[in-house]
C-alpha cells in the first residue's frame, strides 16, 4: 500500500488500485479546504482515512497553510483532536470554541 500525492489529493493504492483518497482545494492564498475523504468499502476499519488525513495535515503544516474542513470526516477529526486545531483558519477555530 503506497501513499501518493498529486495536486489536489492524497491517495492510497494497493496493487495499482486506488483504495482511498482525501481531496483538497485552494480557497485563497494560504488556505485550503479538505473537501472529501473516501476509503473503498473492502479497506474500511484499517485506519486508512486517518492516514490520508494525517498526510494532508502534514502537507498543510509544511507549506504553512491553514485549513477549512468541509468533509464530515475532517470536521469530526478537528472536533475530537484539539492538538491539530492550530492548522484551522482563525474563523473556524472560533467556531469550534463557540465564539462568533
Amino acid at each position: 500500500m503506497e501513499m501518493k500525492h498529486e495536486d489536489g489529493r492524497f491517495y492510497l493504492e494497493d496493487d495499482d488500485k486506488m483504495i482511498g483518497e482525501i481531496t483538497y482545494s485552494k480557497v485563497k492564498d494560504g488556505v485550503i479546504s479538505l473537501d472529501h475523504t473516501y476509503v473503498d468499502d473492502s479497506y474500511r476499519g484499517q485506519g486508512l482515512a486517518g492516514k490520508l488525513l494525517n498526510a494532508a495535515l502534514d502537507f498543510a503544516d509544511l507549506k504553512r497553510l491553514k485549513i477549512v474542513p468541509v468533509c464530515e470526516y475532517a470536521k469530526a477529526a478537528f472536533e475530537r483532536k484539539p492538538e491539530i486545531r492550530f492548522l484551522l483558519t482563525e474563523n473556524y477555530q472560533k467556531l469550534l470554541k463557540g465564539e462568533n
